[in-house]
């Protein structure tokens, strides 16, 4: 395992470099967090679909448990039990648009991490960065468990457990335990953690959790795994993943319509109903869940005990118990909703529950239809403190500070700018599909993806390293 060790001291090398202003050590974040023994003890997976260029590159590199889907490389990085989506990469021919100048895609966009160490860790959807825009590069960084990288190139960078970076290019910066981050561009910042931060041209909007309720549900500690209720909550479920990895094949013992995709890595049981143009994506865990017509369960998201009626986005990370959701509701990544036996979590039509939000119930409660919704709620009257309708949001132009949360500028601007973002996710997920209009998505194709495994030396010198391999069509 001397190579191995090598990669992950060559990562932490390269990460320190980069954030030295900050004086970080990423040597226990890396090291002890994952037994090396580990790093052998699974096998990597990769799909081949016609529906988008492949070209998988390996080069000296551990892959242990990961998924890789669409056009990656990956170059002396260690990514464990790690999900690379490339099924929305840029294809050559795209047109690229940034603040209202288009250009044409000259080649196919790649995913691309290269002297990185991502543990647990989700990527998807492609590079916004005008600079790079057939690269979607992650280099010289770390992140740890069950953080997620969306549409986020990232470059000399530290993403702690949980954390969210989206639609933000960022270098040699520090994003914190369980913080979520869209900002366009960030260079050499240290966000603190528990932090909620978006930021548009015309408006900006912050959250953050107080310390005691953050440590209580996630912390990350030195030379050890983080602890909290949410890393219980996915850490005592991952064995029912063993079998569906383990299976040469798995089908859910369910009916899935010939319009919905149920990815074979993904864990169904119960009771659950897949509905029309449902996508249901690797690693998301359904038990007594009804997925009505258009609904989806991205990555590493957890559906249990709950009803989704239609339409409804369940995004990367998102866990929803015991709850019944309208239409078109979103959950946004890394949300923690749990109702409970007894105390029931309704959320009414149109609703936006912000990313990273933690509802935990103490009461029964009842969200109204139209609502955004952020921060810690256990009752009604964390909710009033914690929600506002999109009617009133849309109505405020004006900067607001109140206990620990941050508003500036246009409402107006930001529920239009998610609504829009909502149509285009389900959009793309095939959640509109008809016969009539054929607006096919991930939904409609998956049905169609082939999956390939390939496994690491287990003795020699190169014990714990994956051969290097192209594969392309």
């Amino acid at each position: 395992m001397k190579q191995v060790e090598k990669l992950i001291d060559r990562v932490i090398n390269r990460v320190n470099i980069n954030l030295r202003e900050f004086n970080f050590d990423a040597t226990p974040y890396a090291k002890k967090v994952i037994p090396l023994k580990q790093m052998i003890n699974f096998d990597g997976f990769y799909g081949i679909t016609s529906h988008h260029p492949i070209h998988f590159n390996f080069i000296h590199s551990n892959l242990a448990g990961s998924y890789f889907l669409g056009k990656c490389i990956t170059d002396h990085a260690l990514v464990y039990k790690t999900d690379v989506r490339g099924d929305e990469l840029k294809k050559k021919g795209d047109d690229f648009t940034y603040q209202g100048t288009s250009f044409p895609i000259d080649t196919d966009e790649a995913i691309r991490i290269c002297d990185s160490y991502l543990i647990k860790t989700l990527i998807h959807s492609f590079s916004h960065d005008p600079e790079s825009p057939e690269e979607f590069l992650i280099r010289n960084s770390m992140s740890g468990f069950y953080a997620n990288i969306h549409g986020s190139p990232i470059e000399g960078c530290y993403l702690a457990p949980f954390s969210t970076v989206d639609l933000t290019t960022l270098h040699s910066c520090i994003i914190g335990t369980f913080s979520y981050v869209c900002a366009g561009d960030l260079y050499h910042a240290q966000v603190p953690d528990g932090t909620i931060w978006l930021k548009g041209d015309t408006f900006e909007f912050k959250y953050t959790f107080e310390k005691a309720i953050l440590d209580k549900y996630i912390n990350n500690n030195l030379d050890a795994r983080p602890t909290g209720i949410l890393m219980d909550f996915v850490e005592s479920r991952k064995y029912d993943f063993q079998a569906v990895f383990d299976s040469a094949t798995n089908k859910p013992d369910i009916n899935v319509p010939s319009q919905s995709a149920v990815n074979r890595y993904a864990y169904v049981a119960g009771d659950t109903t897949i509905g029309e143009n449902v996508l249901i994506s690797q690693r998301a865990y359904l038990v007594n869940a009804w997925m009505g017509p258009g609904t989806n369960a991205q990555e590493n998201s957890y559906i249990i005990n709950s009803r989704l009626e239609k339409n409804d986005i369940t995004a990367h990370g998102a866990k929803i118990i015991n709850a019944w959701l309208g239409e078109k509701v979103f959950v946004g990544f890394n949300c923690f909703l749990q109702g409970k036996p007894g105390l029931p979590l309704s959320i009414g039509q149109g609703c936006i529950i912000m990313p990273h939000t933690i509802i935990d119930l103490e009461e029964p409660l009842e969200i109204q239809a139209e609502s955004v919704v952020w921060g810690y709620i256990q009752n009604k009257a964390d909710l009033e403190q914690n929600s506002i309708p999109l009617s009133e949001l849309k109505k405020i132009n004006k900067d607001i500070e109140h206990k620990n949360i941050m508003f500036k500028g246009s409402g107006k601007d930001l529920v239009e700018g998610f609504q829009q973002r909502i149509d285009n996710i389900l959009e793309a997920n095939g959640a509109y599909f008809t016969n009539e209009n054929k607006k096919t998505g991930h939904a409609q194709k998956g049905h169609s993806i082939s999956y390939n495994i390939i496994q690491p030396y287990l003795t020699g010198k190169n014990k714990g390293i994956f051969p290097s391999i192209s594969i392309r069509p």
